[in-house]
């Protein structure tokens, strides 16, 4: 794809971005875009940050690495948006400005660690399995704030918000329960008031889907094939 295509379709996703939030009464600037690169090489990313774009999200950490090892110049903030496995958290300390996944004690435990070792915080999003399908990764909803007041008790792993994957159906309406329901649990949370712990960011909606998601609450979404088109990688496209 051509770099003044991505563009072209990185502006029209920004004016959708627009569109959905004016049309709830938010101000559009209270949406932050992630740019998913997942399986796009460096040109194209390069492309698209000259294009405006500022946050970018990966799904692998090995991925990442790599892409950073030639793309750390570029003045962006990097996102892991994927499934993070335990023993990957020795590489991530510092490389992210925020990871979306958070789903276990033993995740939450690991990056702890990590991060005290570096005397330092990293912030993250708790992924809540609000659609309950099994394929999905996440906290149970019922188990969403016993689970956050858990993981509060992490000197040096501050929850920011939460994130969730919506069931991908041809028509974005039958996602919009699932945002809502993410957006009534961020409530719930601030309920309870737990030390340290913020719900400043709901991260949902994705390509398919992301408009919904915005009239619902998001302020986070993560946007891939829309910029760069379909990607031959396994494991859906955001």
């Amino acid at each position: 794809m051509s770099g003044s295509r991505i563009a072209e379709n990185l502006a029209s996703v920004r004016e959708r971005i627009a569109r959905a939030a004016a049309r709830v009464g938010r101000d559009p600037r209270s949406v932050r875009l992630v740019v998913v690169t997942k399986g796009v090489g460096a040109d194209l990313i390069r492309e698209v940050v000259e294009a405006g774009a500022d946050c970018l999200g990966e799904n692998r950490v090995q991925e990442a690495r790599q892409k950073l090892a030639v793309l750390g110049d570029l003045p962006v903030k990097w996102h892991m948006v994927g499934h993070l496995q335990t023993n990957k958290v020795k590489y991530v300390i510092g490389m992210f400005e925020m990871i979306h996944s958070l789903d276990r004690l033993s995740l939450a435990e690991e990056l702890d660690r990590r991060a005290g070792q570096r005397r330092t915080t990293v912030d993250v999003l708790v992924q809540a399995n609000v659609s309950g399908e099994q394929t999905k990764f996440g906290v149970a909803p019922e188990e969403t704030v016993e689970f956050i007041r858990q993981v509060s008790r992490f000197e040096h792993v501050k929850v920011k918000g939460l994130m969730t994957m919506a069931p991908f159906v041809p028509d974005p309406e039958l996602a919009r329960p699932c945002f809502r329901r993410l957006r009534e649990l961020a409530d719930e949370v601030r309920r309870e008031a737990v030390g340290g712990v913020d719900m400043d960011w709901l991260s949902m909606g994705m390509t398919n889907d992301f408009e919904v998601a915005i009239e619902e609450g998001a302020n986070l979404v993560r946007i891939g094939t829309a910029i760069f088109g379909e990607r031959r990688e396994p494991g859906g496209n955001h």
